[in-house]
């Protein structure tokens, strides 16, 4: 991974548009694909970390364990490890992730209107789905 020196043009851009945007504030956050997958999953309580890996099976372990980790160092996500043999984990969300919980809510509200939209426009033009 090539290092970016801390007085770059590329860096101070970035600073710049995290610190003025609060869309890029906030995707620098949870965007990409998995991170809002693994939030939405745990909107509805803690989950161990072979709940998640069976709720999202398309997710590598490689990805849902660097996402995990992402999330936590973001303060989104908490991590409780219980002292017991075999060592159980749980991740759950912290205030700020539970703070999400209407952002994921509302991208559910529109990805089932999108989808409904989508589907009457196949009909429409007689195409079946």
């Amino acid at each position: 991974m090539t290092l970016v020196k801390e007085s770059s043009t590329r860096n101070f851009n970035k600073t710049l548009a995290l610190e003025l945007c609060p869309v890029t504030y906030v995707m620098n956050k949870i965007g990409g694909h998995w991170k809002p997958i693994i939030l939405y999953h745990l909107m509805n309580g803690p989950k161990r970390y072979s709940e998640l890996k069976r709720a999202i099976p398309a997710i590598t372990e490689k990805m849902l364990i660097q996402h995990l980790k992402q999330l936590q160092s973001d303060n989104l996500v908490t991590r409780k490890a219980e002292l017991v043999i075999p060592p159980v984990v749980t991740y759950s969300l912290s205030d700020a992730g539970n703070d999400l919980t209407p952002v994921l809510k509302a991208m559910v509200s529109w990805a089932n209107k999108d989808n409904e939209r989508t589907a009457k426009g196949r009909s429409r033009n007689g195409k079946q789905s």
